[in-house]
């Protein structure tokens, strides 16, 4: 993290930042993955100096929107594993990006087939969770996600990212809100 707290680090110091945690995590991967921006061209070339490291741990992954333009950059690098922005609350849906649900699921779909279709491992990043329509919504999409996964035999992972610190962890509280409910749910 920090690339979005700070300046952005410099693609020489994001390779050194890289060749430290692969040290720190050492040859059994205490932490197994990374996630990367992919959007600027300094964001792909610091992407390829950590990749020409050849590391095994962590693993490079990415973080996308759900779009063909950033798909094209992780499928161009060789990326194995993306994240995808999957916005799911109807301040998102509606407000942000000017849909409807059933278009918002249509379009996240598009760049999750493009995944699997390039036998990319699509992690969805369920953001803003904690203000969605959990059953109206959450449910059905990710039930789609996953028989999309189940047809093609291609593992999807699921994140719920609680984007405005809404959650709680307490089992006795409604929907969205109880971070338990919504793993249940999930």
């Amino acid at each position: 993290e920090g690339m979005q707290s700070v300046n952005p680090y410099t693609p020489d110091q994001i390779r050194d930042l890289f060749k430290l945690l692969s040290k720190l995590v050492g040859p059994y991967g205490l932490i197994r993955q990374t996630e990367f921006f992919i959007y600027s061209k300094r964001d792909r070339e610091a992407i390829q100096k950590c990749m020409d490291l050849g590391l095994r741990f962590p693993e490079i992954t990415t973080w996308i929107r759900a779009s063909k333009e950033d798909f094209k950059a992780v499928k161009d690098l060789g990326i194995r594993e993306t994240g995808i922005l999957v916005s799911c609350s109807d301040y998102h849906i509606f407000k942000k990006m000017g849909m409807t649900r059933r278009q918002a699921v249509d379009y996240y779909l598009e760049t999750i087939r493009d995944a699997f279709d390039a036998g990319v491992v699509p992690r969805c990043h369920l953001e803003d969770i904690t203000r969605a329509d959990f059953y109206g919504f959450v449910v059905p999409f990710v039930n789609e996600i996953m028989e999309l996964s189940n047809e093609v035999g291609i593992p999807v992972k699921i994140r719920a990212c609680d984007t405005m610190g809404y959650g709680v962890p307490y089992t006795e509280v409604a929907l969205p809100r109880s971070v338990a409910g919504i793993i249940y749910g999930l």
